[in-house]
């Protein structure tokens, strides 16, 4: 790793910089391969060798660069950055200046640096009726029904992220309400069974032959003799429920995910235990769905305020 930074006083910095983030911090391999590339690209296209280097002009001529970089071509058109690709840039410059501080190392301020305006993330859910006509539609008696019933209940009460779903083991204690999964950065949250979940997967475990550890598990053994579900094969399988409950808009895992919260504030939840149930080490990532939730509470308001006006 680090091998195409450029070789400088400041390539080293950030190699440490990186090394820093493995140990110190915890973060995943993924999440410092991107912050390699990202500082990669920086210190190459902006030429920045010392950390005096990095200053005003620097950084506004690397941000020019940045939105002009081609990112593909879509129905005939050039297409440049997105302006939520520049933003991951930028803070991964942020955080590399931050660390410099940290250090002792005179260089430019991370707060100068204002990340780009981006429009605002909207979410994807599913309507009530469509979420009770997925979780109803496996309804055979096949050991592959029982299976991907019980993916969905516990989609659907946990929030879980795809890759928690797929890592979890077949020693899973169905007398208690709650599990642990490990998330992003490997950390440990607690995560709760509906009964509705813990029925599905009870059921689905009697119904099992294999010995295999994974919870969820294919009929078909994966090249390291696992019978382990891979993303892929679960993506597949939600697309294909949602087909066979006659949805017509895009189903994911991660949209039962946004369901799972929606459902929460809806219900009257605080977004502190939302946020701790979704596994999100940030409140502002959760406070996406306060927007949804405020829509709702903006249509709730049209139309049963003032009704006796009416009369």
């Amino acid at each position: 790793m680090s091998h195409n930074i450029p070789q400088s006083t400041l390539g080293n910095y950030a190699r440490q910089y990186l090394e820093y983030l493995e140990i110190e911090r915890g973060r995943s391999l993924k999440t410092i391969e991107n912050y390699e590339r990202y500082l990669t690209r920086f210190l190459t296209a902006s030429g920045a060798k010392e950390p005096s280097d990095v200053t005003d002009d620097l950084i506004r001529t690397f941000r020019l660069w940045l939105n002009r970089q081609e990112s593909g071509v879509r129905e005939g058109r050039h297409e440049t950055l997105k302006k939520k690709t520049q933003n991951y840039y930028l803070i991964a410059i942020r955080s590399f200046l931050k660390y410099l501080r940290k250090r002792g190392v005179e260089s430019y301020s991370p707060e100068k640096i204002e990340l780009a305006k981006v429009a605002e993330r909207t979410i994807d859910l599913l309507s009530v009726q469509d979420l009770h006509r997925l979780l109803a539609a496996p309804s055979g008696d096949s050991v592959k029904e029982f299976r991907d019933k019980a993916i969905l209940e516990l989609f659907f009460s946990t929030g879980l992220r795809l890759s928690e779903l797929c890592a979890l083991q077949r020693d899973i204690d169905l007398t208690r309400d709650e599990i642990s999964v490990r998330g992003k950065g490997e950390k440990v949250r607690v995560v709760f069974l509906s009964d509705e979940a813990k029925t599905a997967i009870a059921a689905y475990l009697k119904k099992r032959k294999d010995m295999d550890d994974a919870l969820f598990a294919s009929d078909k053994a994966r090249d390291d003799g696992s019978l382990r579900l891979t993303p892929r094969s679960i993506e597949r399988m939600v697309k294909h429920y949602a087909a066979k409950a006659g949805i017509m808009d895009k189903v994911t895992p991660h949209i039962l995910r946004h369901s799972f919260a929606t459902d929460l504030l809806y219900n009257g939840a605080d977004i502190r235990s939302v946020q701790m149930m979704l596994g999100h080490s940030n409140i502002s990532t959760t406070q996406i769905y306060t927007h949804v939730t405020d829509s709702e509470l903006r249509n709730v308001h049209k139309k049963f305020h003032g009704k006796s006006r009416e009369e």
